[in-house]
């Protein structure tokens, strides 16, 4: 899935497939999570958010079943 880096100081990029609704986040020092079932508009709020980390900790951390990918 193609990411795109975020400035963030917990995150380093993100992914999103709108067909299968998997958010795929990679953090500082490289390990990548896929959460499953995730909106559409979920993934927007999170890359319009002022902070990704907090809007990923708030809402999505543990709100969605994920699997550890790398």
């Amino acid at each position: 899935m193609k990411r795109v880096n975020v400035s963030s100081s917990n995150l380093s990029s993100v992914g999103y497939d709108p067909e299968r609704m998997i958010l795929e986040i990679e953090f500082h020092g490289g390990r990548v999570y896929q959460y499953f079932g995730v909106p559409g508009s979920c993934f927007s709020a999170l890359m319009s958010a002022p902070s990704h980390g907090k809007y990923f900790a708030y809402h999505i951390k543990n709100s969605y079943s994920y699997r550890r990918i790398s």
